[in-house]
Formats: structure tokens, sequence, C-alpha cells
């Protein structure tokens, strides 16, 4: 470059630099007058449908799913709702429970997990999903994620031994894991293999929905996820006998009548098993949000598609891996950085901004929780931790550095599906005039 060509360049990245507006964070003005807040889904959507199966359920007096008032109408608003869930699923068989965590210690006890079996789970998800593996007294076995936040299939193989026995992969954020290669993984070392889908109901994979690739799915119905009736949760399979197991187990080893003709026949001899059963208030309200569903997710991902489209072209700027973007929920955006001081300068300044942004949410770093660190349970001779390797196996921060850098360094942006036009503006207003800076600084 000679000397005028060099001049000139330096003086268009001076003008440019001028133009740029002023971060809030140095005294300029922001990009929203108040903070942009994403609330929980579900209860958006709440109308006259949620309204008119409460009163239908009052009016009958009929709260129980398996039977109503002598002589009057029969409930059936959770059997509704599971024949409507497993056809949206496109699975054989769904099962309605009490929350996402009952339905977690379902599927594991479905699959006969217990004692001296390990089960692989990625080192970052919800304490439920660690919680059912510790509860059937097998041990927890973490893997590390990879940049989608989700389970990493390479680390995922090298943790498989001769005593695990099922792998759990969890879609967290609304974005699906790479089904591709944990699911060739699996069948290879002819694992069993459920899929968390807590924070993604409703999410797909390559066009199928997630929980319906794997041999069970479960699914999370608390406040803050897709669809919502405050808690519950499900479970799918379409293995017969892995549903009657689970059928059983969440009914004190009973199975009734209607899961028994969706079954065909009774394969099992009744075993010891809990109350998860869901109620009829539950049942009604989750079968008027379950119609809602692509309407809600419909809504969001159009949100962040516009999202990823106005940002892709930022210099040098790097998104969440996205093994399905077509799938995902519309959860968030979330942008990486090179390291953690970085990362926390952009929310900083994202937060003055008011279009606040925040680090990879809604999960723990399972590993370094001081009960799994320190393998405390409820009974001091409980199986997880004495028998097999559990006595020597080790966790804490050293187990999944990788899970920690990646965490450490990605931060995004909530999304909820009624944002206006004007919200989603103001997050790629708020993105397109922090990240430069923050990268420039």
């Amino acid at each position: 470059m000679n000397r005028r060509k060099f001049m000139a360049a330096a003086a268009a990245g001076a003008a440019s630099l001028e133009a740029a507006p002023r971060l809030a964070i140095e005294g300029g003005a922001p990009v929203r007058a108040t903070p942009l807040r994403a609330r929980h889904w579900g209860p958006l959507y709440y109308d006259d449908k949620e309204r008119a199966a409460l009163n239908e359920v009052l009016d009958i007096g009929a709260p129980f799913r398996w039977w109503g008032q002598p002589g009057g109408k029969p409930p059936t608003k959770v059997a509704t709702f599971e024949k409507e869930f497993a056809e949206r699923m496109q699975t054989r068989f769904a099962l309605a429970v009490t929350s996402g965590t009952a339905a977690l210690q379902t599927a594991v006890a479905a699959f006969g997990v217990g004692p001296g079996d390990e089960v692989i789970l990625p080192a970052w998800t919800w304490h439920s999903t660690c919680t059912a593996v510790i509860m059937a007294g097998a041990l927890p076995v973490f893997a590390e994620v990879d940049e989608s936040f989700n389970l990493d299939p390479t680390d995922l193989e090298r943790k498989i031994t001769p005593r695990t026995k099922l792998v759990i992969v969890a879609h967290l954020q609304g974005v699906p894991a790479d089904m591709d290669a944990i699911l060739e993984i699996a069948r290879r070392h002819k694992l069993k293999v459920l899929e968390d889908c807590a924070q993604a109901v409703g999410g797909s994979y390559k066009g199928r929905p997630l929980g319906s690739l794997g041999d069970m799915g479960i699914y999370s119905h608390q406040v803050n996820k897709t669809i919502s009736s405050g808690e519950g949760g499900s479970v799918v399979t379409s293995d017969p006998l892995l549903f009657e197991r689970a059928s059983r187990f969440h009914d004190v080893g009973s199975l009734r009548a209607l899961h028994e003709e969706r079954v065909g026949k009774a394969a099992l001899e009744p075993f010891a098993g809990v109350n998860f059963r869901m109620n009829e208030f539950t049942g009604g309200v989750m079968l008027a949000q379950l119609r809602k569903l692509d309407t809600i997710i419909g809504a969001a991902r159009n949100h962040v598609r516009r999202i990823y489209d106005s940002l892709t072209g930022l210099d040098g700027i790097r998104f969440r891996k996205r093994p399905d973007p077509d799938g995902e929920t519309g959860d968030s955006v979330y942008i990486g950085f090179d390291s953690q001081e970085r990362r926390d300068r952009f929310m900083e300044a994202m937060k003055a901004e008011n279009v606040p942004a925040r680090p990879p949410s809604g999960s723990v770093v399972l590993p370094v929780q001081n009960y799994i660190e320190k393998k405390l349970t409820a009974f001091p001779n409980w199986p997880t931790w004495t028998m097999g390797r559990g006595p020597t196996i080790r966790y804490g921060a050293e187990s999944c550095p990788r899970t920690l850098d990646i965490l450490n360094r990605f931060a995004g942006v909530a999304v909820d599906p009624k944002f206006t036009r004007r919200d989603v503006d103001d997050i790629i207003a708020a993105i397109r005039k922090v990240y430069p800076a923050v990268m420039a600084s």
C-alpha cells in the first residue's frame, strides 16, 4: 500500500470511529429507555381455553384422572393430553406426570437403570437430570459439552465403559444436540438413549420432533418452559415395554386399563413404584397449551431468525453452534468471545443499553456442585458412590475444563414469542452497537 492509500484508509477508519454511536456505558444514549425482559412463554398465552378446561373439571367434580364422581361424567383431560402429545411428538405412547423431574425418574426406571450401572450425561444441565440417576442408585458420568452447549459426541464416546447402560442427551435452551453423531455412537455401543427435552419442548432435529429420536424422551411443563401448567411433565416412547414400565413406575406399580389397552397386553408383573400421576386440572391446562405449541414456537423462531439474519454480516461475529437451526425453539441468541473478560464487558455494555445479555443459564455445571463433588446423598450407604467405580471416580472442575471454558466465553439475549418488532429491532441495534466496540477494545 502506498502512502496516499494508507492515509486514505486511516482517515476512513477514523471517520467510522467518530460516526459510531457512543456506548451507554460510556455516557451515550441507550438503545432503549427501559430494560427489555423476556417472560415465561406458556402463561403469555393463557386465555379462555385454559379457563374453560379448569371450569369443566370443577363443574363435574372430577380432578383425579382415573375416575370421577359416582354416576357423573368421567375425567378426560389427562387421557386426551397424552393422546395428542404422542401424536405431536410422533411417538406411539405418551405418559403425563407431575414434573420434568418425575419424568426423568420415570424414564430412568423404565430403562431398568440401577446400582452398578453407569449413565453418561452432559456436564452442563439441570440438577434433575443427574438426580434421576442418583435416585436410581446408578453412577453419573459426565461428558463435556461443545459450543452448542449440548453433549459433545466425541467426549461421550471417551466416557463409555463396560458398565455404561444409558446416555442422557439434554437439548438445552431450545437448541438440538448433534443427534446423528450421538445416536451413531450409542447404537454402535448398544446403548439406550434418553432425550431430555425439558428446555426444548416442540423443537425438532432434521424434521423429527425432539424426544422421538432416542429410545425415550422427557419434557418439563414447569413455568419457564415452552408450554406450562406451572408444574408438570411428560414421557414419550414408541417401545411398548418401556411404556409399560414407565406407566407402572409412575402409578405405584399398577397398569391401568387405558394404558394396558394402549400397549395391547400387559407383559410385566406389578412392581414397587411411586405416585407421579398428573391431575385433571393440570391435564386441562396442558391440553389447551399443547394446542398452542406451534403458534408459540413459530413466533419465537421468527424473532430469532431475524436476529441471526441481521447479525450474520457483523465482522468476526461467532454464534453458538447450531446443529439444526430450523429445529430450534427460538429461546435465545448467543455470541462467543475469545475470553471471559471480553464476554463480561459485552454483558456490562448491553445492560447499559437496556438490552441485557446473560451467560448460558437455566442449568448448572454439575461436576462442581458441592453435593456431587463430595458425593453426598440422603443416606451414607447409598449405592451410587459405594459400588463399581463410585468410590474412585472424581468430579470437580478438573473433570469438565472445556465445559467451564465454553460457558465462560458466551453471552446471549433471551427472546420471548410476544416481543414486538421494535423489541427485536432493539436487540439487533444493541448488539450491532456494542459488539464491534467491545471487540475493538
